[in-house]
C-alpha cells in the first residue's frame, strides 16, 4: 500500500492543517459527482480519502507510523529467516505480514457521504402553520420536506441519509434544506408575534364596532372600542406563531382610520360645524407648535 503522505503530496510528518488542505484540494478535483468523472478518477478519489482517514488526526498518524515500523520489522525478519520448504504453503508465510495491511485497507476505504445543501421557498402562512413540501434533490429525485410551524427564514431542515452516497458501505450524508419564507402583504413577523395594520371607518372608530380581522390561522372577530384613533393598538392573545416551547405569540392590530374615497358633503358640513373638533390640536407638543 502506498504511503498516505505520498498519496496526498505531503512530506512525512505533515500536521493537521496541511493534511486537511491537501485533502480538500484533491477531493474537489476528484469527487465522483464532478463532471466527466471517470472510473480511474473514482479509484483515485477512494485512495485519497483512505490516505486522509489515516492521517486526519494525531492518533491516526501515530497508528500509521506504528504499522509502518511493524511492517518493516516483519520484512527484515522475513529476509533473515531460512528459506521455506518447497511444500510449505506460501499463504502461511505471508498471512501474518499482510494481515494488518488488509484490515487497514478495509477500514480506510469507508467514508461517510458528504452533506448536500438545497433551498426551499415557502409562503408566509406555510411557514407559520407548518406544511409538507417537495424539494428536488440531485439527479431529479423528489422528496417530501416537513416544514415545522413557526420556522424562520434561514433555518435548516435536515433530511437524514438524503445526501451524497457513502464510500465502502459507510452511511450516506444528509440533505440540508434552507428555508426561505416569502413576505406577506398584510402580516409582519417580530419574533413569535404578528403585526397587522387594520383599516377602519370613521364611524367604527368613533362609535366602536366588531370587525373581522385576518390572522395566520384564519379570520377572528375583534372588538374596536368606541373612541379609537389611528395608531391605537389592540392585542389578540395566542394568535401569533408557535415558539420552540409550544407557546404561541400574540397578534397586534394597529388601527388606521380611512375616510371614503368620494367626497361626502354631509361629512364636510359636519366637520365645518363641529366646534369642539376645530379647537382640538393633534400636533400639540410638536416642534414649532
Amino acid at each position: 500500500m502506498r504511503d498516505p503522505y505520498e498519496i496526498l503530496g505531503l512530506h512525512p510528518g505533515a500536521g493537521n492543517a496541511e493534511v486537511k488542505a491537501a485533502y480538500r484540494k484533491l477531493a474537489k478535483q476528484l469527487h465522483p459527482d464532478a463532471q466527466n468523472s471517470s472510473a480511474a478518477q473514482h479509484v483515485r478519489f477512494q485512495e485519497v480519502t483512505a490516505a486522509y482517514n489515516q492521517l486526519k488526526d494525531e492518533a491516526g498518524r501515530r497508528r500509521f507510523e506504528a504499522e509502518r515500523l511493524a511492517a518493516a520489522a516483519r520484512k527484515r525478519a522475513f529476509h533473515a529467516a531460512p528459506e521455506p520448504a518447497a511444500d510449505a504453503p506460501a499463504d502461511d508465510l505471508f498471512s501474518e505480514l499482510f494481515e494488518g495491511i488488509r484490515s487497514a485497507g478495509k477500514r480506510v476505504f469507508r467514508a461517510r457521504g458528504d452533506d448536500r445543501s438545497y433551498r426551499l421557498s415557502v409562503t408566509f402562512l406555510d411557514a407559520a402553520n407548518g406544511a409538507t413540501k417537495r424539494v428536488r434533490l440531485d439527479g431529479g429525485r423528489m422528496v417530501d420536506v416537513a416544514v415545522p410551524p413557526g420556522i424562520e427564514s434561514g433555518r435548516q431542515v435536515r433530511l437524514k441519509g438524503q445526501g451524497g452516497e457513502g464510500q465502502g458501505g459507510a452511511e450516506a450524508g444528509d440533505a440540508l434544506v434552507t428555508i426561505e419564507v416569502e413576505p406577506h402583504p398584510l402580516f409582519e413577523r417580530r419574533g413569535d408575534d404578528i403585526h397587522l395594520t387594520l383599516p377602519v371607518t370613521l364611524p367604527e372608530a368613533v362609535l366602536g364596532a366588531k370587525v373581522d380581522v385576518p390572522t395566520v390561522s384564519g379570520l377572528v372577530t375583534l372588538a374596536v372600542p368606541a373612541g379609537s384613533n389611528t395608531g391605537s393598538r389592540l392585542r389578540l392573545r395566542g394568535k401569533g406563531l408557535k415558539g420552540p416551547e409550544g407557546r404561541a405569540g400574540d397578534q397586534y392590530v394597529t388601527l388606521s382610520i380611512v375616510l371614503p374615497d368620494r367626497a361626502d358633503e354631509a361629512l364636510k358640513d359636519f366637520a365645518a360645524s363641529w366646534a369642539e373638533g376645530r379647537k382640538h390640536n393633534p400636533r400639540k407638543g410638536f416642534s414649532g407648535f
